[in-house]
């Protein structure tokens, strides 16, 4: 289990992918307030097909290691033939990181296939990922996502002792999914609800109700942490009001869980993080739920 105090990264992965993401990865690592105990390994797998051009792959390493040196961040690098995916994953699991690194978008021989990358690490591995998209201008605004299930705990209690920056602002988003009137057809062709319009107004009420307790949980447990966060309570399909919300608003980091259910609403987390590994537009951190069940996850 990933365990931090409050402020503390120990441990992080960088996979270092020759993309200009790569830039703002080491930018955004660099805002975060940590202490000379943070350690960076920046990791650079290559494949057999890179290999015949490894000065390539050492020279991409290299500038990678200045970048890093320029921020005067405490690291280390690696060169490691496999692929990307795969050795990820192997790094991780013998090294234990509180928080892999990613940028969104790869180049050379891996372009557009990092989405993929990202997601098999998400979710076939243990640990919190964090994907960097460029432009990187800060984290000014972060968003965290919760479906109320004890994944979601979980990832509100990493949050709680990650650190950002001062000034950063924090929101607490839940979305409702619409009320859906489930119908009946007679024998004789005719289509009635089988909800009435009372039904469904209290159905509604009911979700909103639950929605609310959801924020309120969330908030006041992040308030431990010493964290204020603002909330925020749509309807509608939940990756398209995330990713409306989102760029609407400016967000510069979504968090978000990588599994879990949303046993008072009936959403999970897990196809939403699909979605926004996807789709969305700033950075993304999604955190992996350590537990093979949710039951075991113990609420305050």
């Amino acid at each position: 289990m990933i365990a931090l105090a409050r402020n503390r990264l120990l441990n992080i992965l960088l996979a270092d992918d020759g993309s200009l993401d790569i830039h703002s990865a080491v930018q955004l690592l660099a805002d975060l307030p940590q202490d000379g105990a943070c350690k960076i390994t920046a990791l650079r797998a290559f494949t057999l097909f890179e290999g015949s051009e490894y000065s390539n792959v050492d020279a991409e390493a290299e500038k990678t290691k200045n970048l890093l040196k320029s921020h005067n961040l405490h690291f280390h690098s690696e060169l490691v033939l496999g692929q990307p995916s795969e050795t990820i994953i192997a790094y991780a699991t013998k090294h234990s990181p509180d928080l892999i690194v990613i940028g969104a978008r790869s180049t050379g021989l891996f372009r557009g296939l990092l989405g993929s990358v990202a997601t098999d690490v998400i979710h076939s591995g243990q640990w919190p990922v964090l994907i960097v998209r460029q432009p990187y201008n800060g984290l000014k605004r972060v968003l965290l996502v919760t479906d109320g299930s004890p994944a979601s705990h979980f990832t509100g209690e990493y949050l709680g002792a990650f650190p950002l920056p001062q000034q950063t602002s924090l929101e607490v988003m839940h979305v409702i999914p619409q009320v859906r009137t489930p119908y009946m057809v007679e024998p004789v062709g005719m289509v009635l609800p089988m909800l009435s319009s009372e039904d469904e107004a209290r159905m509604r009420q009911e979700n909103e109700t639950q929605g609310n307790e959801i924020l309120e949980r969330t908030c006041h447990e992040l308030s431990l942490h010493g964290l204020n966060a603002e909330k925020i309570l749509r309807t509608g399909n939940v990756a398209e009001q995330i990713l409306t919300y989102t760029k609407g608003n400016k967000v510069d980091l979504v968090v978000c869980g990588s599994r879990g259910a949303g046993n008072i609403t009936g959403w999970l987390l897990g196809s939403v993080s699909r979605e926004l590994v996807q789709h969305l537009t700033c950075s993304l951190m999604v955190v992996h739920n350590p537990y093979k069940s949710d039951e075991n996850i113990k609420t305050t």
